[in-house]
């Protein structure tokens, strides 16, 4: 195993407070990231493909627990060390992808609020977006000798190519007018709009001086604006990720799933048939999002045709050049390997400070599959959150022995996954697994 970058206390507080709370951190992924090597590169090479003006969709599969969210982070981060812009958001009751009530609209609102660049990882970077498309536009109209609207027209002119791109170009501009006269508010409420903020049409009208707002059925087109304009800014290309896809499948009416599974039919043609350019979709969901035959995506004839699996890769042989990626199961190689990370990270790296003995580690894990089965290794969430427990106790009870305490770990198995799903309900799968260094 290769030396890991050294952890900053910061770091190892974030990382240990979510694993303990049973979420995947928000920081210091590299210092605890195991497998899936062969799913990462695919997801590598489909960023690159998007940077290269080309486009991608992914369905990332997994049970509950089976490391989705973790997963769909790590290839976020990705995506930003290679110059794209990242967008974010769950799905939920209140928030989908195709809707007449404004859950669409808020499924973007939120995904554009968790914009993120190299330089702003955690999100809220749309302003510094647009500020650095328009000082670009500044420089570029001295050099030039030329007024600044005439050269943000020069440069938004391929905006107008998309549906919705005058409107989209007019508030970019009323940006730079408001910029210009030292106006907050104006600048204030063209982001609003580009977040997709206002709820009518008569509030932007007054604001802006638009006659049009993001709505429900604006959604995609907005998307595809969105990562038209990034790529004007200088970036590589957008990559969208949407978690919870499971929500869809818990959708009581039939009409709303299948409205839906259009937009996603939609989403996918494009992608496939060469129509999209510079955005990428990466979907997270459960096996029964996607396999369900009355519910899920195969209840959808037209997706079903184009998600179902290679039939020749059977008996664990793979293919990942399809839309779907299924994560796979921990190894117990894997599993001792992060079981291992997680003893650096509580000690901040530093040998002569772990709290367990490699001794430890296997009986651990021994201990855990007699109380849990084979399951620790297909979902450990809880596993790992036992872990972290049980070195927080050691830590805080430097008398105590941790032979003793292993026999006392709690890892109750949640029979009926109502646990589990509720964590990943709230910020994602905590088992942690992705590519090992």
């Amino acid at each position: 195993m290769t030396d890991r970058p050294s952890i900053r206390p910061r770091d190892r507080d974030t990382i240990l407070q979510a694993l303990a709370a049973g979420v995947v951190p928000r920081a210091g992924l590299p210092h605890i990231q195991v497998g899936r090597a062969a799913e990462i590169g695919a997801l590598v090479r489909d960023i690159d493909r998007i940077a290269d003006r080309g486009a991608a969709v992914r369905f990332v599969i997994g049970e509950y627990g089976a490391g989705k969210t973790f997963f769909l982070n790590l290839v976020r981060l990705i995506a930003l060390e290679r110059k794209c812009v990242t967008i974010h958001a769950d799905l939920a009751p209140d928030r989908r992808i195709h809707a007449t009530g404004g859950q669409a609209r808020g499924l973007y609102a939120e995904a554009v609020r968790n914009m993120a660049t190299r330089t702003k990882p955690e999100g809220g970077a749309l302003a510094s977006i647009v500020e650095k498309f328009v000082t670009e536009c500044v420089r570029d109209a001295e050099s030039r000798v030329m007024p600044v609207e005439g050269v943000i027209d020069e440069r938004l002119a391929p905006l107008q190519e998309h549906n919705g791109g005058y409107d989209f170009a007019a508030v970019l501009k009323a940006y730079w007018l408001g910029s210009e006269a030292n106006d907050p508010a104006a600048k204030a409420a063209a982001l609003r709009w580009l977040r997709g903020e206002y709820t009518t049409k008569t509030e932007a009208r007054q604001a802006l001086g638009v006659r049009n707002i993001i709505d429900d059925g604006d959604v995609y087109d907005s998307l595809k604006l969105l990562a038209a304009f990034v790529q004007l800014a200088g970036y590589a290309g957008l990559v969208i990720v949407f978690d919870e896809m499971v929500n869809l499948y818990k959708l009581q009416s039939s009409q709303a799933r299948n409205q839906n599974f259009e937009q996603i039919l939609r989403i996918v043609n494009d992608v496939l048939q060469g129509n999209a350019a510079g955005i990428g979709f990466i979907f997270g969901g459960t096996p029964e999002f996607l396999m369900d035959s009355r519910r899920g995506l195969y209840s959808y004839q037209a997706l079903q045709s184009r998600l179902v699996e290679n039939a020749f890769a059977t008996n664990g042989l793979v293919d990942l050049s399809g839309p779907v990626i299924r994560l796979q199961s921990l190894t117990p190689e894997d599993l001792l390997i992060l079981l291992s990370n997680l003893r650096s990270v509580f000690a901040l790296g530093d040998p002569a400070r772990y709290l367990v003995p490699d001794e430890a580690l296997p009986l651990f894990m021994s201990h855990c599959n007699k109380r849990i089965g084979e399951a620790y290794f297909r979902t450990p969430r809880n596993t790992i959150k036992a872990f972290v427990q049980l070195l927080a106790v050691l830590d805080q009870n430097p008398g105590q022995g941790w032979a003793e305490l292993i026999g006392a770990v709690d890892v109750a198995n949640d029979p009926d996954g109502a646990a589990d799903h509720d964590l990943a309900g709230d910020d994602g799968d905590a088992d942690l697994t992705s590519l090992r260094l």
